[in-house]
């Protein structure tokens, strides 16, 4: 799982950046063996204003499907980032489940057709 991860508006800071990377690795460690990529981007949307304006956009690339993208918005950015990663990994592992079904189900369907085939034949 390649890991690429930004800032915009503000320095990253060698303990953020790690703090992001080991946060991330533990919520997608059960399905890092399907992801290629994950982006994130951490952001500061109004600078020094203030508010709820710290943001953490993540960007899951998993072969063989649509790119997952989780977007969360927080006053504080460690809580923006713990909530993406969270529901990163929910929402990772529903998808990649939908497809593991999916696949058994084509497989399964395509063995009791070709079995129906051969009882016709015989």
């Amino acid at each position: 799982m390649q890991i690429d991860i930004q800032s915009r508006g503000f320095s990253l800071t060698d303990s953020l950046l790690t703090y992001s990377e080991r946060r991330l690795r533990s919520a997608l460690s059960r399905c890092s063996l399907h992801i290629k990529r994950v982006a994130v981007r951490l952001s500061d949307i109004n600078g020094p204003r203030g508010g709820a304006d710290k943001r953490c956009h993540l960007q899951v690339v998993v072969p063989g499907m649509p790119d997952i993208v989780i977007e969360d918005t927080k006053t504080d950015l460690y809580t923006a980032i713990n909530r993406a990663m969270d529901r990163a990994r929910t929402t990772v592992t529903r998808k990649l489940g939908r497809k593991q079904r999916l696949l058994r189900h084509i497989k399964h369907h395509s063995k009791t057709k070709t079995s129906n085939d051969d009882e016709i034949s015989a």
